[in-house]
């Protein structure tokens, strides 16, 4: 495949974000990014001579702020959420069927609300990323944010499982240095999926006794802003 593929790994949150882009015309699309690790996109763009023109939410996050807005700012990419995730911010709010193109290149919007209402998976190639729908052996949780273990249990299921085995899954975080998995692993090994009913599955989410994450209060605030700091001024809001 004649494309462009890197994986950027956050420790402090442990966020996986993704760089896509075509090489022949060079845009690029960002997914999921960090905002301290702004001036290493940037410094990587740059090298590989590169026009970002697409900045990727998978939803609302609550342990890092993503460095949309300011990328936004530096480049004049667009930045895209799902329908539901309630930033009036962003330039596309995207549902099922949207389609984000960058050259030649297209990726399609799967909404997959459960973690969150607004969470999309995007589709691209053989790949797929989930951020917090699906993860490696395990899946978001779902006490938090709106959060809904039966829609969780559907989108997966339902939207993600039945694709074909060799589908790349590629999460918006690991804990244990995982990096990539397929449908077909998760489908028959994921611990909270692989064999459980519906009810089994709320039943497990919603036995779960997780500490809140450490800096939802400032992250989800700053994420319905697109990563824009309080008391700045957004130029692209209508």
């Amino acid at each position: 495949m004649n494309i462009v593929f890197r994986q950027f790994f956050d420790e402090e949150s442990c966020t996986l974000t993704y760089l896509l882009a075509d090489p022949l015309n060079g845009e690029a699309v960002l997914i999921d990014t960090v905002r301290e690790h702004v001036g290493r996109y940037q410094v990587l763009l740059e090298e590989m001579n590169l026009r970002l023109a697409w900045l990727l939410e998978t939803h609302v996050h609550a342990d890092h702020v993503t460095g949309a807005s300011a990328l936004r700012e530096l480049t004049g990419a667009k930045t895209v959420t799902g329908e539901r995730a309630g930033a009036s911010c962003a330039d596309v709010k995207a549902n099922d069927g949207t389609t984000v193109v960058f050259g030649n290149e297209v990726i399609r919007v799967i909404p997959t609300p459960g973690h969150t209402p607004g969470c999309v998976t995007y589709r691209w190639r053989d790949r797929l990323f989930t951020g917090d729908a699906l993860l490696i052996g395990g899946c978001g949780r779902t006490d938090f944010q709106g959060g809904d273990p039966g829609a969780l249990y559907d989108s997966i299921t339902r939207r993600l499982f039945t694709l074909h085995d060799e589908m790349l899954v590629y999460p918006g975080h690991n804990y244990e240095g995982k990096r990539v998995s397929s449908i077909g692993q998760e489908r028959t090994t994921n611990p909270r999926l692989a064999g459980k009913s519906r009810e089994e599955f709320i039943e497990i989410m919603n036995k779960l006794t997780l500490p809140p994450p450490r800096r939802i209060g400032e992250a989800v605030p700053a994420n319905l802003r697109c990563g824009r700091k309080e008391g700045t001024i957004d130029v692209h809001a209508a």
